[in-house]
């Protein structure tokens, strides 16, 4: 029996009219088909149109952003019935009134990439998936709902669904976040469903488990799914149908895998060549070669040794502690000049923490940072107190994660730039902004964007800026803390390169720090992989990656999606 039609989008056009009169032709006449069953990808770079063009279907598009042509063809059928006994035109049905919530409750439901900032703070998960289960059926008293939402949990495979609907959204992980998000997407028994980016910000085995919970989820309840995405590895793994889409257009739609053995647009080409570079180490890499045995180089630039970092809340009026996590466990490990260092694992593994010990944002517990300088000197970094000026604060710099909320959105590029050679170097007038324009320049920006300010960049080009005020001070070393975790392949490579080039001009050392493997493998010389705050394994990339030795690592490695449909998880 044929698959029947559930969605048709023919010439779909959505449109922002900025304030200037420009228009901003976000989406720009696409048009495809999703059967039952099916799981279409929409995949491009950030800017590409996917995510407005999902939130066109269900009219939730941000203004001045609104649909000015084209059809969303919504079929609804009756059980068992092979021909539709309704189709309705999304396009025309506005953006409030009872036929538009009527199919965000019981036709289509949306998968955000955020849970986080999706979920209300203030409320448990149970009473969230009830609300939408009641929103979806009024005739749902609130026990039989909460009955509902505690059957919704159960069906996203957790332990003690009952438990879990009685927590709020900060006392979960990130996984279990987005399994509550899935539940309250299918509170209305919906016939589609939409995921936007809702692996990005995971780690890879929790991505691996939700991939292949919606998977079954799709079989069990014959879903036709709309994945959004940029990540060819997860295509790979999910996909039936192809979309490929490029400033507002699709230019390209296909089998699964017949995209990937004939791709025949220049830019599907593209992202799959930028997805393969990431699977084996860079050409650009000239670092040296780390020692046989890929556990320590001969002369540290810096040495940790047993360090552990406990966090304590502190109870009751006498202060005293309560409860404690150890976040780092006896982590010790040696980083070389010129060397690229990768630490990976899953979230709450510690390698964020260990970072910001080694930078002095938290305090150890115990244990010992040696910091070798120029002049051979020793220095304990642990205790160690920084104020402007300090050679450590020059000499150890970070790039973090998100590189938009660590620009100051009323501080100019230029300005953003200047601030630590104003501090620390004292630079001012044509000296200053002379160094600002040379810094922007070396990471492939123009220096006449100094006057504009963060929110007109994209989020590679705001990246290149954090890169350019960390190196403002020369340093001898960096620590990028998930630094391509948000961007595109394309641009994760791109910065990747920037990095090695500037490694070569600098002579920079690196502790990369990632959940991602294909990171590793293109980047680093060494990889240390932690988990639950402890150092499971270390050695040269080539030994952990190619032959692991741990369950722990194994198992993180096997969860990585590979772009290759022959190899779905």
């Amino acid at each position: 029996m044929t698959q029947r039609l559930l969605l048709s989008v023919a010439d779909l056009r959505t449109h922002f009219a900025m304030p200037d009169g420009t228009v901003v032709r976000a989406v720009d006449g696409i048009g495809f088909d999703l059967h039952e069953g099916e799981t279409l990808c929409i995949v491009g770079e950030s800017g590409s149109g996917k995510s407005v063009a999902a939130r066109s279907i269900l009219q939730i598009v941000d203004l001045p952003g609104r649909i000015v042509g084209g059809r969303i063809l919504l079929h609804r059928y009756e059980a068992g019935a092979a021909t539709p006994r309704q189709v309705v035109d999304i396009a025309q049905l506005g953006r409030t009134g009872p036929a538009i919530r009527a199919v965000r409750c019981h036709d289509i439901s949306m998968i955000f990439q955020e849970p986080m900032s999706s979920l209300s703070p203030v409320h448990n998960c149970g009473d969230q998936i009830a609300e939408a289960v009641r929103l979806s059926d009024p005739r749902v008293g609130k026990r039989a709902a909460h009955t509902r939402a505690v059957e919704l949990l159960g069906l996203m495979q957790l332990r003690s669904p009952d438990l879990i609907a009685k927590q709020f959204p900060f006392e979960l992980s990130g996984g279990m976040q987005q399994r509550v998000m899935i539940a309250m997407a299918l509170a209305g028994n919906p016939r589609i469903l939409i995921a936007d980016e809702p692996t990005t910000a995971l780690d890879v085995t929790t991505q691996a488990e939700i991939l292949k919970l919606i998977a079954g989820l799709q079989r069990q309840l014959g879903l036709g799914v709309i994945f959004i995405t940029h990540d060819m590895g997860v295509v790979a793994n999910v996909a039936d149908t192809v979309a490929v889409m490029n400033k507002g257009k699709i230019v390209e739609t296909n089998r699964l895998r017949t995209l990937f053995d004939a791709p025949q647009h220049p830019y599907t080409r593209m992202l799959l060549a930028s997805t393969l570079r990431l699977e084996s180490p860079s050409p650009n890499k000239t670092t040296g070669a780390p020692v046989a045995t890929g556990i320590a180089p001969a002369e540290p630039l810096l040495s940790l040794r047993d360090i552990t970092k406990v966090f304590g809340n502190r109870q009751g009026w006498l202060d005293r502690v309560g409860h404690q996590v150890r976040a780092v466990d006896g982590v010790s490990f040696d980083v070389g000049a010129h060397e690229n260092l990768g630490i990976v694992g899953e979230s709450g593994s510690g390698k964020s923490t260990v970072a910001r010990c080694i930078l002095g944002l938290h305090r150890l517990t115990s244990g010992s940072i040696l910091y070798r300088t120029e002049l051979a000197q020793t220095i304990e970094l642990s205790g160690h107190r920084r104020f402007a000026g300090d050679p450590i604060v020059r000499d150890i710099r970070m790039v973090f994660q998100d590189p938009y909320s660590s620009l100051n959105p009323r501080m100019s590029v230029g300005q953003i730039v200047a601030e630590p050679l104003l501090l620390n170097d004292g630079l001012r007038g044509g000296a200053l902004r002379e160094r600002v324009a040379e810094l922007l320049v070396l990471v492939g920006l123009e220096p006449r964007m100094m006057e504009r300010y963060p929110h007109a960049f994209s989020g590679g080009q705001r990246q290149r800026i954090v890169i350019a005020r960390a190196i403002a001070l020369k340093p001898r070393l960096v620590i990028a803390d998930e630094a391509t975790s948000a961007l595109d392949v394309s641009l994760r490579a791109q910065m990747l390169d920037l990095l090695l080039d500037l490694q070569q001009q600098l002579g920079l050392s690196y502790i990369l720090i990632t959940h991602d493997i294909s990171t590793i493998r293109y980047f680093c010389d060494r990889v240390i992989v932690m988990h639950n705050g402890k150092v499971v394994e270390q050695g040269t990339t080539r030994a952990v990656l190619d032959a692991p030795r741990e369950p722990y690592t194994q198992r993180l490695i096997a969860s990585v999606p590979r772009p290759d449909p022959t190899m779905r998880l």
